[in-house]
Parts: structure tokens; sequence; C-alpha cells
């Protein structure tokens, strides 16, 4: 049977100074039309992960549509057989993706795009040039890019401090990447002030590169902020499931240890303690 829900994602780095006023309409718009996810709505922007089936996913994008602000979002879709999220929330925050750093202002500047094709193209001829991964250590354990410089971050609040103390040359180019793209936009700009010369962000992140090319030079499965955990190249939900004890993914050569007891413990939990 085909799968009978949409879901889409979309972030912009745009200046909302009616932040407050807009949570209202957001959260009336997905409500009568029966959308379950999260919109995030802060100064700094927008930042949505939403699910349900395609005519009222299309209410929503019209709706999105109808402000100047958020005319031609990319929207990353992907389909499943249940809805993604269990509930609707729309949140006010002090950034759309956490940082930290009030100097970082991603509406005003950041590094340059590259497409999913030409990035495949540069790990095809092997082109030099330092693939830098922006997630946290449990979605990198998961998968990423061939090559790919982590940072093991815990949150994404610490890249700064990471960046600064890796050994990644000041003047080499740099191409990042995170899940959706929203990260490494937020990161490069903060490699730029820091003096990094030349730093791309890949556009639409890694599902937009799945998307748009498949699976060539990547390793595993991409860590998802839902009920579906990860996802494949081809975009389909796979058989990772998270811990109920400490929320870390778990693969199923994980769910074989002796230290996995359902909603009890794993063996990231006995790491932890």
């Amino acid at each position: 049977m085909a799968s009978e829900i949409v879901n889409i994602a979309g972030y912009r780095f745009v200046d909302l100074p009616d932040r407050d006023e807009l949570r209202e309409p957001f959260k009336t718009t997905c409500d009568e039309v029966g959308l379950l996810g999260t919109i995030l709505l802060s100064h700094e922007g927008i930042n949505f992960f939403l699910s349900g089936k395609q005519p009222a996913i299309d209410h929503f994008l019209i709706y999105l549509e109808s402000d100047d602000r958020f005319k031609g979002i990319p929207v990353k879709i992907s389909y499943s057989n249940r809805m993604s999220f269990r509930r609707m929330n729309v949140r006010l925050k002090n950034e759309i993706i956490s940082l930290g750093l009030d100097s970082i202002r991603p509406a005003e500047s950041t590094g340059e795009s590259i497409t999913p094709q030409e990035f495949k193209s540069w790990l095809d001829e092997g082109k030099d040039i330092v693939v830098l991964d922006t997630r946290n250590d449990y979605e990198v354990r998961l998968g990423t890019f061939d090559g790919a410089v982590d940072l093991n971050l815990s949150t994404f609040r610490a890249f700064p401090d990471a960046v600064q103390a890796s050994e990644i040359d000041k003047n080499q180019t740099v191409v990042m990447f995170c899940t959706g793209g929203i990260r490494c936009e937020k990161a490069s700009a903060v490699m730029i002030e820091e003096g990094w010369s030349d730093v791309r962000q890949l556009e639409g992140g890694i599902l937009g590169y799945f998307e748009e090319v498949g699976g060539d030079h990547w390793n595993g499965d991409c860590f998802v902020f839902d009920r579906r955990v990860s996802l494949d190249p081809a975009l389909e939900e796979t058989t990772t499931e998270m811990c109920w004890a400490c929320r870390e993914p778990l693969t199923e050569d994980e769910m074989q240890s002796e230290q996995y007891v359902v909603a009890k413990s794993c063996p990231y939990c006995i790491e932890k303690n």
C-alpha cells in the first residue's frame, strides 16, 4: 500500500519582530487540518517539521506562502505509513537552532551553499576539501559521509569551541552538513567570523542529498527527530529504535545486546552510568 502520510521540513533565517503574534495563526492553521509536528518561531526565523495527509500539507504551504517572508522556503519531503509526530506544537524560542551567540546572525551573513550534485562531483573526483559533520555524536554514530570530520558534539552549542579547538586549516575549503541544513548554515556563520576563508554548506542537508543524488559516499542511516528515528538513503524508515530510558538511537545489532532491556537499559545507559 502506498504511504499516505507526507512529512515536510523547512526553515528560513529571517527577522521576525512579530514572532509572538505569529504563534496562534500558525497553530490554528495546523489544527484545523489535523497536522502534527512542531513549528519553532524566533526573532531570527522559522523552523518547521510537520506530518499529515497531502491536502493538509498543501493547506499549510499555501498559508506559509501568504507571508512574503516565507515565500519559496525549500521544503524537504518524505513519506510514511503513520504520523511521524504525536502532537502539534508551535513554540516561541530565542533561536530556531540554539547556539547561544548573539553576534551570529544568519539572516545577514552565512557561508556559500553547495548543491548536492556539485558536492557529489567533488567527492567523486577526490577534491581536496574538509567535509565537516555539524551534528551531535549520537547522530554521527548512525551514519555520516566518507571521511567526514566528527567534532564529537554532545549539543550544537558545543560547536564554536569544538571547531576552534580542531585542526581544520582556516585556508582549506570546508563543506559542512547536517540533517536538513539549518545547523550547518548557522555553523558557517561561526566559522566565517572566526577566520575560515572558504566555508560551504550542503544545500538541503543530508536529506536533500538523499533526495537529489541518493546514497553515494554515505555510510549508514540518517537520524531524524521524530518517531521514525532514522531514514536510509531512499528516505525510507529503518529498523532503528530509541532507547526509552536514555533516548539513544539503537541499531538492530545493539538491540541484541544483553545490556538492552526494553524501557530499562541499553549499552549506552550502562556506559553513561
